[in-house]
């Protein structure tokens, strides 16, 4: 297939564009290169050196003899630019990362939620106008969240996208439904995935887009079988506080000897996901779209769930690391329960990839080859979910602030 892969320069994206292409697919990155800039933006740089988007497909094509095409767009603000290019190229299969993904960066200002909302939900319906405008019958895959459901406990497991319902009638007849499971989004961040949701249900029963939605887990790990081939395609390592998933972040941590923070008890429990089985979850989701005019497919697409402060722990153990349980910026509940069901990708033979010490040990070796690129005053997570909590939180875990004299 041509598949286009919007916001493949990203910590996702990238990997999965060459998963795509050494499968044989004629692959096309579109990227506003935005996530560059925030690092410039946040003083901050990716743990592993990453060189530019032409030098990466460059090394892809030597190493591989294929091609990744590069497009330079921006989906939130060039509309006609992104319709005009989707009309010339008329992929098969268009997979959409476009989307700033960080939840503390969306709740940092005014400023970045505006930005979040602006570009996140901009650039999904600019897609999916243009796609119906040209008349273009692509399947689109986009890369949701888990987030989306929220993180509270209910005692029942959460399915995949929809949940069952009966509703009495005027005539005291039950009769089933099929809704959206109702959402509780935790961010702004959240919040745009969660009206992604919506305008893909609208163009989906409107215009019978074929879409298939995917609530990812948090994604932990950094290399897949195609970015171990030459060190210039390693993937991006983020560990600062905005950008850092929680269990990467725990492992650069006990690399560099740094506490290994835990914010509030540790208490919530989220789901994961390793990024090679990301990375294959997104092909097996092209390889599977739905019939014209069905509803939107939606997976869960997460292999396993870990309360945060037992990860902690465990990093702790194999590292010698010490667990710092700090203030939370985040506005959640201290403790909760997460049982998903992630049926449908098992069903069509994902072999999940589990936490194991192996695996952890290898994302510790990178932190530690690259250790020294790392800015310790940028690992503390200190973007407030609300003005009440800024004040409460630690921006010196490791306790070096210089101390005046009285």
């Amino acid at each position: 297939m041509k598949i286009a892969v919007l916001g493949g320069d990203g910590f996702v994206g990238w990997p999965t564009s060459l998963h795509l292409s050494d499968q044989g697919h004629d692959v096309h990155i579109v990227d506003n290169l935005s996530r560059r800039w925030i690092d410039t933006e946040l003083g901050v740089q990716s743990l592993t050196p990453m060189d530019s988007i032409q030098e990466r497909t460059r090394i892809w094509h030597q190493e591989t003899g294929r091609r990744i095409h590069f497009h330079l767009i921006d989906l939130a603000r060039d509309y006609e630019v992104l319709k005009s290019w989707l009309a010339a190229e008329r992929p098969d299969a268009i997979v959409h990362f476009a989307e700033q993904r960080a939840a503390p960066y969306s709740m940092k200002s005014d400023r970045h939620k505006n930005y979040t909302v602006n570009n996140n939900v901009n650039a999904t319906h600019n897609l999916l106008n243009a796609m119906v405008e040209i008349g273009l019958d692509a399947h689109l895959v986009h890369l949701g969240t888990m987030g989306v459901y929220g993180y509270s406990t209910i005692g029942a497991a959460i399915p995949e996208g929809y949940l069952p319902v009966g509703i009495e009638t005027m005539t005291g007849e039950t009769v089933k439904q099929d809704i959206l499971y109702p959402t509780n989004p935790g961010s702004i961040y959240h919040m745009t995935k969660t009206l992604d949701q919506l305008l893909f249900q609208f163009y989906a029963k409107n215009d019978s887009v074929r879409i298939t939605d995917l609530h990812q887990g948090i994604v932990w790990g950094t290399n897949t079988d195609q970015t171990r081939r030459h060190d210039q395609l390693v993937n991006r390592f983020d560990y600062d506080g905005d950008y850092g998933t929680v269990l990467n972040r725990f492992l650069i941590q006990a690399a560099i000897g740094y506490p290994i923070t835990v914010h509030g008890v540790g208490g919530q429990t989220r789901a994961f996901i390793h990024i090679q089985d990301s990375v294959r979850c997104i092909e097996l989701a092209l390889n599977n779209p739905p019939a014209k005019g069905d509803k939107v497919k939606i997976f869960n697409q997460m292999t396993e769930t870990h309360r945060v402060r037992d990860l902690a722990e465990m990093v702790a153990r194999i590292a010698g690391g010490m667990v710092a349980y700090l203030p939370n910026p985040r506005k959640e509940a201290a403790e909760n329960d997460l049982v998903v069901k992630n049926d449908q990708f098992r069903a069509l033979g994902l072999n999940p990839i589990t936490l194991e010490e192996g695996l952890l040990s290898e994302v510790m070796d990178v932190a530690k080859k690259y250790a020294y690129r790392v800015d310790r005053s940028r690992i503390p997570a200190v973007s407030a979910w609300t003005k009440d909590i800024a004040p409460t939180l630690e921006h010196d875990p490791e306790g070096k602030r210089l101390k005046s004299v009285s």
